[in-house]
């Protein structure tokens, strides 16, 4: 796709901030020695779905979407092998899963079970974009979600833990013949209602967690998000990502905090699954740097949150299915610029 970002000469502070960007000169590393030719270099579980979206500004009757979908398509910006696990009823339309496939993204891990439907669901925005209805919820072959990892999955170096029953989580986990370099979980606020314990279980074998503000307050039973920060990193993970929507995201390790804002967007047409585009943004380069330091964190982050924004301006997965590189280039360009800024400390 070409480089990231071109920094101009005598631009040295930016070109410090803007760094991290991915450029020919920083190529997709093959994974780390042990692992086959045929290893993915990311596995993801999670939904494959159909979703029907009401906004103020429109309605989409009948679109792609799921929490892996999202996940392996921000993902693939980044890497070249990605497994995909879930299931899907043969309704679902092959064009979707061949272009997924031209993406790199394997599908040996989906399942197709014949004559079924996919997991479908429908949901209603409110004019803020913050808050939504669930209309109607079906889950149809989700129920029979038992995943079965293919060989070329089991070594994979990273995963991604999609919004799922803890119990199929852990199956996923439970299947890997090493631990991998990196597990990122997702998960909501339904699962620490019916399945907590079963939760914790899963959330003390991952690396990294990312929940939203009022879930981060729920599973620790604390109204400060420091303080809930704190008691969820005791329960396992090495950091915490608290996502707050379009209020950007917070980042908790270390003993050191990093707050990210969103870009604020002139149109928000739909936001469904720009949580998951985060996320598959924010492993992907992780997994492409290979670097679990917080400060590539930090920056993961911002991957993250500028392949998120582009969800938002069209519907389903339509705007983040054609995003070209120099759009992210120039969209992270925006990030860098609306957070740089000099300050002269006033002498006593």
């Amino acid at each position: 796709m070409g480089s990231l970002v071109q920094v101009q000469p005598g631009e040295q502070k930016k070109a410090a901030t803007a760094a991290f960007f991915v450029s020919e000169r920083n190529p997709i590393p093959t994974p780390s020695p042990g692992y086959g030719e045929r290893t993915m270099q990311l596995i993801t579980v999670g939904t494959v779905a159909f979703d029907r979206i009401e906004t103020p500004f429109g309605t989409a009757e009948k679109t792609v979407g799921g929490a892996a979908t999202y996940i392996s398509l921000a993902a693939s910006v980044f890497l070249e092998k990605l497994g995909l696990v879930s299931v899907v009823g043969d309704d679902f339309p092959v064009p979707v899963m061949r272009d997924l496939e031209k993406r790199g993204v394997d599908l040996s891990g989906l399942e197709i079970l014949k004559g079924k439907e996919s997991f479908f669901w429908a949901g209603r925005y409110h004019y803020d974009m913050n808050s939504r209805d669930t209309l109607e919820t079906r889950l149809n072959v989700l129920l029979e979600l038992d995943p079965k990892l293919p060989p070329a999955y089991r070594k994979a170096p990273y995963v991604m833990l999609g919004n799922l029953d803890p119990t199929v989580q852990g199956k996923v986990l439970d299947q890997m013949e090493k631990r991998p370099a990196l597990v990122v979980m997702d998960t909501m606020n339904f699962w620490m209602d019916s399945a907590l314990e079963k939760l914790k279980e899963v959330i003390r074998r991952v690396d990294i967690l990312t929940i939203n503000d009022a879930e981060a307050r729920q599973l620790s039973g604390e109204h400060s998000l420091v303080k809930a920060a704190n008691k969820i990193l005791s329960m396992g993970p090495k950091y915490l990502v608290v996502k707050k929507g379009e209020h950007g995201a917070l980042l908790f390790g270390q003993g050191r905090v990093f707050f990210a804002p969103a870009l604020p967007l002139e149109d928000v047409i739909d936001p469904t699954g720009a949580g998951d585009t985060f996320a598959g943004g924010f492993i992907g380069y992780l997994a492409r740097t290979q670097d679990h330091g917080f400060d590539n964190l930090k920056r993961a982050i911002i991957v993250g949150s500028a392949l998120a924004s582009f969800t938002c301006e069209k519907f389903g997965i339509e705007r983040l299915a054609e995003v070209s590189r120099e759009d992210i280039d120039a969209r992270i360009q925006q990030f860098v610029e609306l957070v740089d800024f000099d300050i002269e400390l006033v002498e006593e």
